[in-house]
């Protein structure tokens, strides 16, 4: 990422008026350092030289005094603006790299990609923070404070000017040499940041299962290692960061005293008077400041720079277009899949390939295929979650034909109930987890699923983590039919309810899969066992199909 990346400006709105704001500032703070520096010649040179009184001077103190204040005040108000915007900013960073990654579709956002996106959207982006509030200003203030400070420089005393041209271009010169070397380790800082993640969220996922099986010490060592190596990261690029500030510090100092040494000099001999040489040699150091500023909190500002980099490589990468029609009402509508073919991750094959099917309203649809064959691909396809390479998916309505890439994933979504394999739990309580408040229709509908709510330990008050952590696979399937049940969506997906349940269970389902069929609702069930395809209305069946490499 470069000082300032222009992406900014377009991903996150909160970054333009910041931007304009800080420039301001810098303008004002700019006028202000200059005015005091030459406030502070003019008071003291006088009256060392006996020229003058305080009485005399009051007037330029009284002004000094309100500059002081005013300079007090912009910074407090830049830094408290720069707090708010920066979190501004990376909330809506984090809200676009979260809407990109999800637009993405299941394909793209694999489980290893989703944990890097979720460590880059949380921890990651949080160090954008001293980018915003510390980096970004001190670059703006210098692109405006040192040239005009040595312009000042300049036109009062020629040679004070020639020394500090000659010394400025140093400090960038050690910047960019050491920001090559930095480069590297931010980069590996936060590759390592979203591996460690990435095998935190995996071990946290599958604890309960290791503990299981008594393997739950296995992973730590693993993790172990990767701490470790982060830690190691990180304090190499503070050893460069505090090596660096000390060089940047080294070449400021020698500039001053030099400018500080030749202006005494003058002063000595007769050729320079007194306001002047204060006022170089007060100016000198704000020449300066601004770049020893930006040396110093640079490296404070790589860690967030590279997570917003990594952020522009997921807003950058391009995403289908939604829809933009409404849904038609899916109680009364069917759904057409006219030759569709999806391509397979990584693998020359069609899976599903070929699909021409028809949903009709209210009938219970059983998907049936050989596995690989694109049974869940075909269900993601229904839910608009994925588009075919080949053929179209089309719904049907009062003799109406829309193709379902031209509808609005939001107006679709709430017209669908959909028990995935891994139904979506969020911690809270199961009763959260269905509708909120336990009323009858929920308890009739928890009977219909199978789920016994009473065989918990705090019945529908009992706690869950994410993903359903605190049930069994199987009561998170049956929770996750209880909701299907109780929602009142025409348009109800399963995939593999039964997957993980014995035959007494899977009684339970199959007369609950009966029920929805009974209101009404459409069903599409995506099953392999011979007692789930029993109840089907229409049995659609996929196939794959080996393609040539593209």
């Amino acid at each position: 990422m470069k000082l300032f990346d222009r992406r900014l400006l377009r991903h996150a709105t909160a970054a333009r008026v910041y931007i304009g704001t800080t420039t301001a500032a810098g303008v004002v703070l700019t006028a202000l350092v200059v005015a005091q520096a030459l406030l502070i010649a003019h008071v003291i040179s006088p009256v060392i030289a006996g020229e003058a009184g305080f009485a005399d001077v009051r007037s330029l103190i009284l002004a000094l005094g309100a500059v002081l204040a005013t300079r007090v005040a912009v910074l407090i108000g830049q830094e408290r603006f720069a707090h708010r915007a920066a979190t501004r900013v990376i909330a809506e960073l984090r809200g676009s790299v979260l809407a990109h990654a999800v637009a993405q579709g299941p394909r793209w956002l694999d489980p290893a990609r989703s944990a890097e996106v979720v460590t880059l959207a949380t921890r990651g982006l949080d160090d954008l923070g001293p980018y915003f509030v510390r980096y970004l200003p001190q670059v703006l203030l210098a692109a405006i404070l040192s040239p005009v400070t040595l312009a000042v420089v300049f036109s009062i005393d020629l040679t004070s000017g020639l020394i500090l041209l000659l010394a400025l271009p140093l400090i960038p010169l050690f910047m960019w040499l050491v920001g090559r070397l930095t480069e590297s380790h931010t980069e590996q800082r936060l590759a390592m940041m979203e591996r460690l993640g990435g095998q935190v969220l995996d071990l946290l996922a599958g604890l309960a299962t290791l503990k299981a099986l008594g393997r739950e010490h296995g992973p730590g060592g693993r993790v172990r290692v990767l701490a470790d190596a982060y830690n190691a990261t990180t304090l190499g690029a503070l050893r460069i960061a505090f090596l660096s500030g000390a060089i940047l510090e080294f070449i400021a100092s020698i500039s001053v005293a030099l400018v500080a040494v030749v202006v005494g000099m003058r002063l000595v001999h007769g050729d320079l008077d007194l306001t002047t040489g204060l006022a170089a040699i007060m100016l000198a150091p704000e020449v300066l400041q601004p770049l020893r500023q930006v040396a110093a909190h640079f490296h404070a500002s790589a860690n967030g720079r590279a997570a917003a980099t990594a952020a522009f490589e997921v807003l950058d990468r391009p995403a289908p277009t939604p829809g933009d029609l409404p849904a038609p009402p899916l109680a009364r509508s069917s759904i057409e899949l006219r030759d569709v073919g999806v391509r397979a991750p990584g693998r020359a094959l069609l899976a599903p390939a070929h699909l021409d099917a028809v949903i009709e309203p209210g009938e219970i649809t059983v998907v049936v295929g050989p596995t690989g064959a694109g049974k869940s691909t075909t269900a993601l396809l229904l839910l608009a979650l994925l588009r075919p390479d080949e053929g179209r998916v089309l719904l049907h309505h009062d003799g109406t034909e829309t193709d379902l890439a031209d509808v609005e994933p939001a107006s679709l979504h709430r017209q669908v109930a959909w028990v995935p394999q891994r139904p979506a739990i969020v911690p809270g309580t199961v009763a959260e987890n269905v509708a909120g408040a336990v009323t009858p229709a929920v308890e009739r509908a928890a009977a219909l699923a199978g789920f016994d709510a009473a065989a918990l330990p705090a019945g529908w008050d009992t706690r869950v983590g994410h993903g359903g952590v605190g049930l069994s696979v199987g009561q998170r399937q049956r929770l996750a039919l209880t909701r299907a049940l109780v929602s009142d969506a025409p348009f109800v997906l399963l995939d593999e309810p039964t997957a993980h349940l014995d035959a007494a269970t899977e009684a339970t389902v199959i007369a609950a899969i009966r029920e929805l069929h009974r209101q009404g609702r459409t069903v599409v069930v995506i099953a392999h066992r011979p007692a789930v395809i029993g109840v089907a209305t229409r049995v659609v069946e996929v196939a794959a199909r080996e393609v040539a490499v593209p």
